[in-house]
């Protein structure tokens, strides 16, 4: 039976999974931000001349500050609160698997399909979805912990 005002929308966001997929969604709008901010620092690297492997390093870093920023402050507030260089460094280190799948999928994309080398941004997005699932868990239940 539900509560005069509760419509089931509300109902369903209100349970377990429905935080669940509301902190998801949040992660992925995070998640669209770094990937601006990735492929902003690819393409500068690029235009500074340095080969794609090599720019998407600092892209990725970037990406990955940038993303625990707004995941810290947006998605998972309410977590156990830390210092913020223990975090930060726990956030790159707990999603270095998804990194390395991401990095994995973007160079193995733009080394094997001209469509992508001739667009960087297709690799980058390629690769930002193909670690998603996993920093999602890893962040969730390794860094933001109680959020």
């Amino acid at each position: 039976m539900s509560t005069p005002g509760t419509t089931p929308v509300k109902t369903l966001l209100d349970g377990p999974l429905g935080r669940l997929a509301v902190q998801f969604g949040k992660f992925g709008v995070v998640g669209i931000v770094g990937l601006l901010v990735d492929t902003i620092v690819l393409y500068g690297g690029l235009a500074l001349g340095l080969e794609f492997f090599a720019a998407r390093i600092p892209s990725f870093l970037a990406a990955a500050t940038t993303t625990w920023a707004l995941n810290r402050a947006f998605t998972f507030r309410g977590a156990a609160d830390e210092p913020l260089h223990r975090q930060w460094a726990k956030f790159i280190a707990a999603n270095a698997v998804g990194g390395v799948v991401n990095y994995a999928v973007s160079v193995g994309l733009e080394a094997n399909v001209a469509m992508v080398e001739a667009h960087p941004v297709l690799a980058v997005a390629a690769g930002s979805l193909a670690g998603m699932l996993f920093n999602f868990a890893a962040s969730k239940h390794l860094v933001f912990k109680d959020a």
